[in-house]
C-alpha cells in the first residue's frame, strides 16, 4: 500500500548560544511527549551532524531525526513547529516522500 513517510531532522543545539544546552536524553522526552500528544505514531533515531547557520557559521551538534509513517503534512508541519519552538531552533528540516508499506503479524504459536 502506498503510503506518506514523513522525516523531521532536529538539531539539539540552542539557537542562541550554539551549544546543547540539556542532555539529549530530557530533550527526546519532550520529542516523544509532542508526538505523543498528536496521537501519531513515531520512530526517534539519534544523529550527529553540522549545521550552517543563516549567518554563515558552522556548528557541529547532535540531532533527532524522527519518522511519521501515514500522518498528515497538517500533523507533520504542526509537530515541525512546537519542536522548532521548544528547542528553541533556527530551523527544522522536514522531508515527505511516498513510501510502499505493510504490515506484518505473527506469533510464536504460528511458527511450525
Amino acid at each position: 500500500m502506498k503510503t506518506d513517510r514523513y522525516t523531521i531532522y532536529v538539531g539539539l543545539n540552542d539557537g542562541d548560544t550554539k551549544e546543547q544546552k540539556f542532555a539529549t536524553e530530557k530533550l527526546e522526552r519532550i520529542l516523544y511527549n509532542v508526538c505523543k500528544n498528536y496521537h501519531v505514531s513515531f520512530s526517534v533515531s539519534r544523529l550527529s551532524g553540522g549545521y550552517f547557520h543563516d549567518n554563515g557559521q558552522f556548528v557541529r551538534e547532535n540531532s533527532l531525526q524522527i519518522t511519521l509513517i501515514g500522518g498528515s503534512q497538517e500533523t507533520t508541519d504542526e509537530i515541525a513547529e512546537d519542536v522548532c519552538a521548544f528547542f528553541n531552533q533556527e530551523t527544522v528540516l522536514v522531508i515527505h516522500d511516498e513510501v510502499d508499506s505493510y504490515l506484518i503479524r505473527n506469533t510464536l504459536k504460528d511458527i511450525p
